[in-house]
This record gives structure tokens, sequence and C-alpha cells, in this order.
């Protein structure tokens, strides 16, 4: 469906729910289509790279427990180590 520039503008939130329901919007110029908008799918990239097959799902739901070892303590707050290292 064509729509001119001066309706886009004046109605951009119904052009782009268009859009966004499938519809392909081509803005025009004095007539002349310019643009054409097209909504984008709504999946997110990892659900687009599953679907592609270029990752998976893990086997598992369950994640790893690091257990028995104790966290690693700094002597001296991080910013003095930070501007040590950038001298």
């Amino acid at each position: 469906m064509d729509v001119a520039v001066a309706e886009l503008r004046a109605n951009l939130r119904h052009w782009l729910s268009r859009a966004r329901d499938g519809d392909e919007v081509v803005v025009t110029e004095r007539g002349i289509p310019v643009v054409k908008i097209v909504g984008l799918e709504s999946a997110s990239a990892i659900e687009s790279l599953i679907q592609q097959g270029v990752i998976a799902r893990p086997s598992s739901q369950n994640r790893p427990v690091a257990t028995g070892r104790q966290r690693p303590r700094s002597h001296s707050p991080v910013s003095d180590l930070v501007a040590e290292q950038r001298d």
C-alpha cells in the first residue's frame, strides 16, 4: 500500500503498526516510490539462531554450581589496580 510522506508524518504510529502487522508500506514523494517499510521478525537473536540451526538448546536445563571453593578476595580496591595498569 502506498502512503505519501505528509500522511506518513501525520500518522506515523498507524503506518508503523501496519508494517508490524505484516503489510508492506511504500512511502511516496510526489507520487514516486522512495522507501518501503516492512516489519521485522519479533523473534530474539537466540531464537533466530536456533531456527537457522546455528546453535541448539542445551540438552539439560540444570546449570553447574561451583561449590567447595572460596571466592578470590582483593587486598586493595580494584580502582587502584586499574590506575596502576594505566601508568
